[in-house]
C-alpha cells in the first residue's frame, strides 16, 4: 500500500467515526486538518506532527494497559508507524513489542475505533489512531527494554487508571460493545 493509499484509507476511516465524547470530536477535526497539510504524515522525522497507532487489547482477563516509562500514565500499547506498514499493522506490532503477547484485530479488515490527538515526546504532536484487538488471557511478557508494568485490568479499573484520552473509548466499550466479544 502506497503512502497516498494509506492516507486515503485513514481519512476515510477517521471521517466515518462517531466520536465518543467532545475530546474525540476535537481530535477528529485536528487529525483531518493535519492530514490535509502534512506531506509525509507517517514520518516522525518529517514533521513534529505525525500519525501514530495504538491498540486497545481485550481478552476474558480484561483490558491490557502498560504504564508508559516516560509519561507514567497507564496507556494502551502503541507507537510510530514504520514506512512499510499500515497503521493497523503498526498497532499490532506495538502490542507484540511492548507486551510480549500476540494479538489479532477484532475486525477484518481492521478499522479505526477511536482517535486522540495529544502531545508526544520531544515537542511532537501525535495523531493517534486506535484499533481494537483481542489477545489470549495470558500474563504479559514485556521485553527488558520496555515498561515492565503491563497488566490486565477489569473495565472499571481500566477506566479509573487510564490516560484521560483513552477513557471515553473505554466507557463506550464498557457498554454493549465489549460484552459482545
Amino acid at each position: 500500500m502506497t503512502s497516498d493509499e494509506r492516507v486515503s484509507a485513514l481519512r476515510r476511516d477517521v471521517t466515518s467515526l462517531r466520536p465518543v465524547d467532545e475530546r474525540e470530536r476535537r481530535s477528529i477535526r485536528r487529525f483531518l486538518g493535519a492530514l490535509d497539510r502534512l506531506e509525509r504524515p507517517f514520518d516522525q522525522h518529517a514533521d513534529d506532527t505525525h500519525v501514530t497507532a495504538s491498540a486497545v487489547v481485550c481478552s476474558p482477563a480484561g483490558v491490557l494497559l502498560h504504564r508508559h516509562k516516560r509519561l507514567g500514565l497507564w496507556m494502551q500499547p502503541g507507537g510510530h508507524v514504520d514506512d512499510d506498514e499500515t497503521p493497523a499493522a503498526a498497532a499490532r506490532r506495538e502490542v507484540i513489542e511492548e507486551t510480549g503477547l500476540s494479538a489479532d484485530h477484532l475486525a477484518e479488515p481492521p478499522r479505526v475505533v477511536h482517535v486522540d490527538v495529544h502531545a508526544g515526546g520531544r515537542g511532537h504532536t501525535h495523531l493517534d489512531v486506535r484499533y481494537l484487538l483481542h489477545a489470549p488471557a495470558e500474563p504479559p511478557r514485556p521485553p527488558p527494554e520496555e515498561s515492565q508494568e503491563v497488566a490486565w485490568f477489569d473495565m472499571t479499573e481500566a477506566i479509573a487508571v487510564a490516560d484521560p484520552g483513552l477513557r471515553g473509548l473505554l466507557v463506550q466499550l464498557a457498554g454493549p460493545g465489549l460484552r459482545a466479544m
